[in-house]
């Protein structure tokens, strides 16, 4: 991995962190489909099966992060999230093209090429600000991961509410903004996303600082879904409509009260210690200690290591024998826990049941994102824009609350974060069985179920991955764990739940198709597969328990010995 150096200080890693949720946003521009995919159909005459498929178009690029992954490790942050400003542009550019008709009708295929391109812009700017946050923080992932991923998912609603209160509702213009807009953010935003020294473990003011965050990502949740339903509600005058946005944007500026506050209190903020340890890989910056630094030091859970690394691999022995008698070159596999390379974790069965399990999930709760606007209009909702905002806030409270619920019962019980992945697919089931059954009033209901619980399986993800498998190499390993999106999109929503959509509207006589039976069938076997999501990520927990026991065994994060690979 190429050297970066590491930008020295206590308020570097805030000042990057509140840029990185502006990405955040930004990153969550895929969301859109929702909003422009009915002017998509209508404009360019497309069943609704060709529909579904640009939707996996959408979940192929917004997912596909593989050269992300490799490239923030080879690269600064700012020359990954310079490829998603381009690929923003050009993909997003090309659909604004069509819908407004200055180019029109673009070919089939030049559309599906070009949603993937737009959104694989999400792969770039998530897959810069994630890596390197978390290597800025260390010590608590989990936080960090769900601020950032809660970000993400609110960002429909962002978006809903910009769309309903400046851009008048149309599609035409939400492109122009997504083709010209985001890249002008992103470019402002990019210099400020950098390594940077970690924040000391032991200085109190970080715990406060990450709970006014998440106070302020919470107050801007339910703000936007109020705002949202307001609008649905009653007719608002411009100037009410720039009021409303500019609240919105003092949400958004909000995190940048903490280097402000450590600036103007710097006595407070001083006593920060450089960490290292799995992200020693990372130079030292300028101004930095010259000397190597021990990311923590030794606690009561190396006490833990002996027994733990003797029941997982016995012939570890007859190897330090053999490399006593100079008859093999001392080297050895990473551990659970340890800092792996993509082709060391790629062979683990852990890899590939968290793989799985997020595959089952996530690819269950995007089919239902996907198809929203479909679902609603079936169930005889018109304005579909309130069921996007409420699935993006409970997103939202799924991402940020799996992050404090998770890190809170990891560091207090040693409870895997896969648990909680296990639990919400088994209220997915419950979900996708209410949205089945079609009962009066429950597809407010079951669209908020599966919101938060479609948050808690996106963002678990995130920090399992970089527990287990380490921080050097988490880039491409993310990557790779976030193609269950586009799989599972193309087999759940693509090819089932497009295909029983048209077949039910065959039978209506129509392209439209409405009533519960249009998805009734998909529900069903949806709720199947997440049935099986819970056992798996059962096993899952089961089989890492001792890794976590390992890790938290003193109350708090302790990484193991390191690894010679």
């Amino acid at each position: 991995m190429a050297k970066l150096k590491l930008k020295a200080g206590s308020r570097p890693p805030w000042v990057g962190l509140a840029a990185a949720l502006w990405l955040q946003i930004s990153a969550g521009n895929a969301t859109n489909f929702t909003l422009y995919s009915s002017a998509l159909k209508s404009v360019s005459g497309f069943s609704q099966q060709q529909l579904t498929f640009l939707g996996v178009a959408n979940d192929i690029g917004e997912s596909v992060g593989l050269l992300p992954g490799i490239a923030c490790n080879r690269f600064p942050p700012w020359t990954v999230l310079l490829v998603g400003v381009f690929a923003c542009f050009l993909g997003y550019g090309v659909i604004w093209l069509d819908v407004s008709q200055t180019i029109h009708p673009l070919p089939y295929w030049v559309l599906w090429i070009a949603l993937v391109v737009a959104t694989n812009s999400n792969a770039w700017f998530s897959t810069a600000v994630l890596v390197t946050n978390m290597r800025n923080f260390p010590l608590s992932r989990g936080t960090v991961a769900g601020i950032l991923k809660g970000y993400s998912g609110i960002s429909a609603a962002v978006y809903t509410v910009l769309y309903s209160l400046l851009l008048e509702q149309s599609a035409s213009k939400l492109l122009l903004f997504l083709t010209l807009g985001i890249p002008v953010i992103c470019l402002a935003m990019m210099y400020f996303v950098r390594p940077c020294t970690p924040p000391s473990g032991e200085d109190s003011s970080v715990h406060v600082h990450f709970v006014f965050t998440q106070a302020a990502s919470v107050l801007l949740a339910i703000y936007l879904l109020t705002v949202t339903i307001i609008y649905d509600k009653v007719s608002l005058s411009d100037a009410v409509s720039y009021v409303l946005l500019a609240i919105v944007l003092l949400f958004l500026l909000s995190p940048l009260g903490i280097p402000i506050k450590m600036t103007l209190f710097r006595a407070n903020a001083e006593t920060i210690t450089p960490l290292a340890g799995s992200t020693e890989h990372l130079a030292e910056g300028e101004g930095a200690p010259s000397q190597s630094v021990p990311l923590l030091s030794p606690s009561s859970s190396t006490s833990n290591l002996g027994s733990f690394f003797e029941s997982e691999y016995a012939s570890d022995v007859e190897t330090l024998l053999a490399e006593g008698e100079g008859a093999v070159k001392k080297k050895r596999r990473p551990r659970r826990g340890e800092d792996f390379k993509f082709r060391e974790a790629f062979i683990k069965a852990d890899f590939w049941l968290l793989w799985i399990v997020y595959f089952l999930g996530v690819g269950s709760g995007v089919t239902v994102l996907n198809n929203l606007a479909q679902i609603g209009l079936a169930f005889g909702v018109e304005n579909t824009t309130i069921l996007l905002s409420l699935f993006s806030f409970c997103n939202f409270v799924g991402r940020l609350g799996s992050g404090a619920l998770s890190e809170h019962f990891v560091r207090t019980r040693t409870i895997p974060r896969t648990l909680w992945m296990a639990c919400t697919l088994i209220v997915m089931v419950i979900a996708f069985v209410l949205y089945a059954l079609a009962f009066s009033g429950t597809l407010y209901v079951s669209t908020a179920l599966l919101g938060i619980c479609y948050g808690f399986q996106y963002n678990l993800m995130v920090p399992t991955a970089s527990e287990l498998f380490g921080l050097e190499h988490f880039g491409i390993i993310y990557s790779f764990m976030l193609l269950g999106n586009p799989v599972g999109a193309l087999l759940f929503s693509g090819l089932l739940a497009g295909y029983v959509y048209d077949a039910e509207a065959a039978k209506q006589g129509s392209s439209t198709c409405l009533g519960p039976e249009c998805f009734r069938l998909t529900f069903f076997v949806l709720a199947g597969i997440c049935g099986l999501g819970s056992f798996l990520s059962l096993i899952l927990t089961i089989r890492i328990r001792p890794v976590y026991q390992m890790l938290y065994a003193s109350g708090s994060f302790r990484l193991p010995r390191a690894s010679d690979h």
